[in-house]
């Protein structure tokens, strides 16, 4: 808000946060990695200990996603980022370089501010909490108005944890009574801002003024190659655009199949049992219109399950169907079908030659999510590169299921996270996954080198 001079005055709520949020930072700079390692790890614990009743809270808060894939989600993501941090230095010195002489010393960035979506209401936080908690930060949550309840629940059992650790009170906070207006003071108020949600908060993060982590859109395009096994390549792709009903921003959101494998790819989709499709040119207009009303996401779909949005076109879905597959008209600009849904609704189209899958795949991209994710069943190394090179994308995601694994996994070598940069085509400050090391600063110290040779002039010019 403005006072009568135009000067801007701060929010109480957030001004009290921020410097109760630096006392207690502090305080915490001075814990060693074990006492900071003993708090991250329990603070994992305790997410995959509760998951079952997390994951109620966070659909009856929310009002979208799938009960059973929350558990799964929450479960998973404590286990793999607890498994990522346990071993990694964070704190004091961090390591040496013998060739170049140099020593690495971490030091915490100080306040996190942490905007978290609705879409991942505790394993956003959580994994935010953990990074900002293991590199000696002290972190504010800033959730989503409709997962208000989940935030605050989980900044009291974190700080229960932080007391039994003898750390400072304070250290895990939540803005109350959110709003647009608090989020962005407490933005500009914090040291950096790690934030997740849609398009318009991750530009006001990068406007804060404050060193920021955003993301960009997802639209992960998936590649079927030729010489995989067909079933298995469907039976991937149907897991992962259908887990938590198509909220995950790297789930599978267009399959591209070799044009003589289409058919067949369609028959093992609809065969599954898990997936409903339609060739039918009015039902998939319908279906078009609901979730593209105006040419813009419908946010009542989001989330929703495949028969809900469904009954929102007049179309009898199933129950028993996780997904909805339909043909496109085409890549890109042709096909309003290959731009992000973010709920069970997944287009297929074919492709001639690889190289001509690829350039569609890039087509969808280049409309929204460039930077973001694609993913490829492939055998052929050729091709995999060949899709590295050509895609406008962070990571390529080979032969698994993009959206449980494009957040790092136990079997890749992603950065488990929640938090999945785009690099400059998002809009974004890295292109790689959120990690703790991003929230920490290192200082270098750097002693001359015994025994270097130094290069004459012609020896440098040659």
């Amino acid at each position: 808000m403005s006072t009568a001079d135009g000067t801007v005055q701060i929010d109480p709520e957030i001004e009290s946060l921020v410097s109760k949020s630096r006392t207690a930072q502090a305080e915490f700079e001075e814990f060693g990695q074990e006492q900071v390692d003993a708090i991250v790890r329990d603070i994992g614990k305790y997410v995959y200990d509760n998951a079952e009743a997390l994951a109620r809270m966070a659909v009856d808060e929310t009002g979208i996603g799938v009960y059973e894939d929350k558990v799964l989600k929450k479960k998973g993501k404590a286990r793999v980022i607890w498994n990522s941090l346990k071993d990694k230095k964070s704190r004091g010195i961090i390591g040496e370089d013998p060739d170049s002489n140099l020593v690495y010393v971490a030091k915490p960035m100080g306040v996190v501010g942490a905007v978290t979506p609705i879409t991942n209401p505790i394993v956003t936080p959580m994994c935010n909490g953990m990074f900002a908690l293991k590199t000696g930060n002290s972190v504010i949550f800033a959730p989503h108005p409709k997962a208000q309840n989940c935030a605050e629940h989980l900044a009291e059992e974190f700080m229960r944890i932080v007391r039994s650790h003898g750390a400072p009170e304070d250290l895990v906070q939540v803005v109350t009574n959110g709003s647009v207006t608090k989020t962005q003071q407490l933005m500009q108020a914090v040291d950096v801002v790690v934030a997740t949600g849609g398009g318009a908060m991750v530009k006001s993060a990068y406007s804060s003024g404050r060193p920021s982590f955003g993301v960009g859109a997802g639209n992960v395009p998936v590649i079927i190659d030729r010489g995989v096994d067909l079933e298995d390549a469907v039976n991937k792709i149907i897991t992962g655009a259908s887990f938590d009903n198509g909220i995950i921003c790297s789930h599978e959101q267009f399959v591209l199949a070799p044009e003589e494998h289409y058919d067949e790819a369609v028959r093992l989709f609809t065969s599954s049992g898990k997936v409903w499709f339609t060739d039918d040119e009015a039902q998939i207009e319908k279906l078009r219109e609901v979730v593209f009303p105006g040419g813009y996401l419908n946010k009542d779909v989001v989330g929703v399950s495949a028969r809900e949005v469904g009954a929102m076109a007049g179309i009898d879905v199933p129950e028993s169907a996780r997904l909805i597959l339909l043909p496109a008209r085409g890549a890109g600009e042709e096909d309003i079908l290959a731009k992000e849904k973010l709920c069970p609704v997944v287009a297929i189209l074919a492709y001639k030659s690889f190289e001509d899958g690829v350039q569609k795949a890039k087509a969808n991209l280049l409309v929204e999510g460039a930077g973001h994710s694609a993913a490829v069943h492939s055998h052929n190394d050729d091709n995999i590169h060949h899709a590295g090179l050509e895609l406008p994308i962070s990571r390529l995601v080979v032969n698994q299921p993009s959206s449980l694994t494009a957040g790092g996994s136990l079997t890749n070598g992603f950065a488990p996270t929640t938090t999945l940069g785009c690099g400059s085509w998002g809009g974004n400050s890295i292109s790689e996954n959120l990690d703790y090391k991003h929230l920490m600063n290192v200082s270098r110290i750097g002693k001359i080198i015994d025994h270097k040779e130094v290069p004459t002039d012609e020896e440098i010019w040659a």
